[in-house]
């Protein structure tokens, strides 16, 4: 029996996250209001509060979300522990319409769980990733989106490129996850290089090619120099930039109906739902006006995933947007 294929096959880590709202809290930033940094008092009690706790989220099982509630037929490949946490993820993720045939339950061990500190509309995340024996199934996709893994994850990378290396016909989506830019381009220089497209943001974008103060239009040509046949680039709310080799794009952030009530997984929306466009036939200025709708319903509750649209919903959106919400030429 031939296995089943896949539109959009997500794979990455898998967490906990237990959002956790600070109310007696002070950030401190330089004169741009950058560089900023949370402060409490050391050894005090300090209140909080709530606590929300929000199951099955990691960039690539958002990402397997935002797919599946697209319409595409989904599948996510990740590990996690034989817990409470692990069973209340896996529910969570059917529930959603996205295949669990490829979650691994290890017996023993601890399902990821990260502490989201909350503040204001942004968030400082306590992150831990188990150290699971990572497997490669067998599998048939016509997209894998690949993202964060732990920092031990090399080998599984490896296995991951020789997959995608016999099945050309399965085009590579990559976002970086924080020990994946940690292991450095010339460790993965294989994945850059296979990649459909590379999404991540301007500061990654700069810790990935190890520069700082670029502006925009000559990061994404040294973001495509690495190999991708499209590279993304988000800048939060200033907007998101493509370049594919030959055209450069600027993207304008869809407008917030009210502000943002916090701002977890506004990039995964982004770079999902791109690829996702991309993968329903959309061409990159569509796919760009995708991604910004999904950012911008993300951040109006709580956590990466309750405010993921589907598809007549985020084409609403898309009917309703000023006339000047469209990709244009980056000069």
């Amino acid at each position: 029996m031939d296995k089943e294929t896949f539109d959009f096959l997500a794979v990455g880590d898998i967490v906990t996250d237990a959002f956790i709202r600070l109310q007696d809290a002070e950030l401190h930033c330089d004169i741009n209001h950058e560089h900023c940094e949370i402060c409490m008092a050391f050894g005090a009690k300090i209140p909080y509060e709530s606590v929300t706790v929000v199951p099955a989220v990691g960039n690539s099982p958002n990402a397997a979300v935002a797919a599946a509630r697209l319409g595409l037929k989904t599948a996510l490949v990740t590990d996690l522990g034989q817990d409470a946490h692990g069973a209340e993820a896996i529910a969570t993720l059917k529930n959603e319409g996205v295949s669990t045939d490829f979650v691994r339950a290890h017996e023993g061990q601890a399902t990821n769980y990260h502490y989201v500190l909350w503040f204001k509309d942004d968030r400082t995340i306590l992150i831990k990733h188990e150290k699971y024996n990572y497997l490669w199934p067998e599998v048939s996709a016509k997209w894998l989106y690949l993202s964060s893994l732990g920092e031990h994850s090399l080998p599984y990378h490896q296995e991951i490129l020789k997959f995608l290396t016999a099945h050309p016909e399965t085009k590579l989506a990559f976002q970086p996850g924080t020990f994946q830019m940690k292991l450095g381009r010339e460790q993965l220089a294989g994945f850059y290089a296979r990649s459909e497209v590379v999404l991540c943001n301007v500061g990654e974008a700069e810790k990935i090619l190890g520069v700082t103060g670029v502006e925009p239009k000559e990061l994404l040509k040294q973001m495509h120099a690495l190999g991708p046949k499209i590279a993304v680039i988000t800048d939060g709310p200033n907007g998101a930039y493509a370049f594919d080799g030959t055209n450069s794009y600027f993207m304008p952030p869809y407008p917030d109906p009210k502000p943002p009530l916090e701002r977890t997984g506004a990039g995964d929306a982004f770079s999902s739902t791109f690829v996702a466009a991309l993968a329903l036939g959309k061409t990159i200025p569509e796919a760009l006006a995708w991604g910004p709708v999904n950012s911008m319903s993300v951040v109006q509750a709580v956590g990466a995933q309750a405010g993921l649209l589907k598809r007549d919903a985020l084409e609403q959106f898309l009917t309703t947007a000023p006339a000047d919400y469209k990709a244009r030429p980056l000069s």
